[in-house]
């Protein structure tokens, strides 16, 4: 019998638990636990530029080297920002169409279908992915100016022979006596 009344002394103490109580069959009472937080401390700490794989010194000085080699700074600057502003309008674009009741569920089926079709026709079979990897290594000896090796050419088409003024024969003169 006192430990009823004092479940109902602490009951009528703390009136935010009272519900809870309430809420939970007659002889348990459960106390709210304390919470406590850890403070985790940190201390970044300088490493060498070996250790991270990245050189940053290198990568800054590069960069440096580059915008100093460039001749027309106002139109690179015009460039860059022409660059930003249409990353912003089409981050907008695109939020405006998701927001767009069936085009998001569009373009999810036409995503899937390319996705299905990219990998029948490239990583489902040998043949596919080795076209898949000499086309990756045209556009890489492309992109960084060597041409030594030939991208993979399709067998060129049959010549077509087209007729010309200068090949056909004159028609030949009568004489008539």
């Amino acid at each position: 019998m006192s430990a009823m009344i004092a479940k109902r002394s602490i009951l009528a103490a703390r009136p935010a638990t009272r519900a809870v109580a309430k809420s939970m069959p007659r002889g348990l009472f459960v106390r709210p636990s304390v919470v406590v937080q850890k403070k985790l401390i940190a201390r970044a700490e300088s490493e060498s530029s070996e250790s991270s794989g990245i050189d940053t010194e290198k990568l800054v000085k590069d960069v440096q080297e580059k915008f100093d080699s460039i001749e027309n700074k106002p139109q690179f600057a015009l460039y860059v920002v022409g660059g930003i502003l249409g990353l912003f309008l089409t981050s907008q674009l695109l939020g405006f169409v998701n927001k767009l009741p069936l085009l998001p569920k569009l373009f999810e089926l036409v995503g899937l279908s390319y996705t299905a079709w990219f990998t029948y026709n490239y990583l489902l079979f040998k043949s596919g992915r080795q076209e898949l990897l000499q086309d990756i290594e045209a556009l890489q000896s492309k992109l960084s100016g060597e041409e030594d090796t030939p991208a993979p050419a399709a067998t060129p088409p049959a010549p077509v022979a087209t007729p010309s003024l200068a090949s056909t024969p004159a028609p030949a003169a009568t004489k008539a006596e």
